[in-house]
C-alpha cells in the first residue's frame, strides 16, 4: 500500500535542509577567505641591502708608455720611432712582461705660426704600448726602458692578481649578506616583529675594481738620477645583496 506525501511534508522537508544548505556556504565561503588572509600575512616583508668590502694588496703595475720622435720629414720620423720602439720592445719582451700590446701608433704634422702665417716645420711620429709587470720590478725597468729610448710615460696603475681579486669577490659579497641580515634584525627587534623568512634574494654584484692610478709619474721620472720609486698600495672590491624577508 502506498503512502501519500502532502505538499506539508514537501515544504517542511524543504525548510528542513535550508539551515544545512547556509551551512555548508558558510564553510565554503571561509574556505575561499583563508588563502586570502594567509597571503596577505605572507606579503609583510621588510627589503633591506647589505654591502661588504674587502680589500686586498696591489702586485701588478699596469703600464703605459712610449716613444716620441721629431722628424723633418714623415719618413725620417717614422723610421726613426720605429727603431726606438723596437729596442724598447725588446727590452720589454726580455723582462718577461705580461699583456704586452701596442696601443696607438700616430704620425702628425708639426706647424709654427710667424706674423698669423702657418708653416710645416716637420712631423711627430709616437708609438705607445702598454705591459703589467710585478709592481716591485717596476721602477728600475722604467728607468731601462727610458735609456733604451722610450721618451714619455702615459700613465701606470696597480691592480692585483686575478684570482685575489675573484677571491675577494666572494669575501665581499659574503659580507654584504650578513650586513643586510643585520639591518634585518635590528628593524625588526626595535619594532617587537618576528623574523621568520628569506622570501628573495637579489645578487647586485661585486665587479671587479678599477685599477688605482698613480699620478704624476712621468715628472717624478723626468727629475729622478736614481731608481724611481714605485708603490702600489691596496685595491678595494665591494658587494652589494638585497634580501627580502618576512615577518
Amino acid at each position: 500500500m502506498m503512502n501519500k506525501i502532502s505538499m506539508s511534508d514537501i515544504k517542511l522537508s524543504s525548510w528542513n535542509r535550508l539551515p544545512a544548505i547556509f551551512l555548508s556556504l558558510g564553510i565554503l565561503g571561509l574556505t575561499f577567505a583563508h588563502p586570502a588572509f594567509a597571503q596577505e600575512r605572507m606579503l609583510k616583508t621588510i627589503t633591506v641591502t647589505g654591502r661588504g668590502v674587502e680589500r686586498i694588496p696591489t702586485t701588478k703595475a699596469q703600464v703605459e708608455l712610449g716613444v716620441e720622435v721629431s722628424g723633418k720629414t714623415a719618413t725620417a720620423a717614422q723610421q726613426e720611432v720605429a727603431r726606438r720602439s723596437s729596442a724598447v720592445v725588446e727590452l720589454l719582451r726580455s723582462r718577461n712582461v705580461e699583456k704586452l700590446e701596442t696601443t696607438g701608433i700616430r704620425l702628425n704634422p708639426s706647424y709654427s705660426y710667424e706674423n698669423n702665417v702657418q708653416r710645416l716645420t716637420g712631423y711627430v711620429a709616437t708609438n705607445t704600448v702598454s705591459f703589467r709587470l710585478d709592481t716591485q720590478r717596476v721602477g728600475s725597468l722604467l728607468d731601462d726602458a727610458v735609456k733604451a729610448g722610450a721618451t714619455r710615460i702615459d700613465g701606470i696603475s696597480f691592480v692585483a692578481n686575478d684570482s685575489a681579486i675573484e677571491a675577494a669577490q666572494q669575501t665581499a659579497l659574503r659580507k654584504a649578506t650578513q650586513d643586510a641580515q643585520r639591518q634585518a634584525e635590528s628593524v625588526l627587534g626595535a619594532l617587537n616583529l618576528t623574523r621568520r623568512e628569506i622570501v628573495n634574494i637579489q645578487v647586485n654584484g661585486a665587479s671587479p675594481p678599477p685599477p688605482v692610478p698613480m699620478p704624476r709619474l712621468a715628472s717624478t721620472l723626468a727629475k729622478s738620477d736614481s731608481s724611481t720609486p714605485v708603490v702600489g698600495g691596496e685595491q678595494q672590491v665591494e658587494g652589494s645583496v638585497t634580501l627580502q624577508i618576512s615577518y
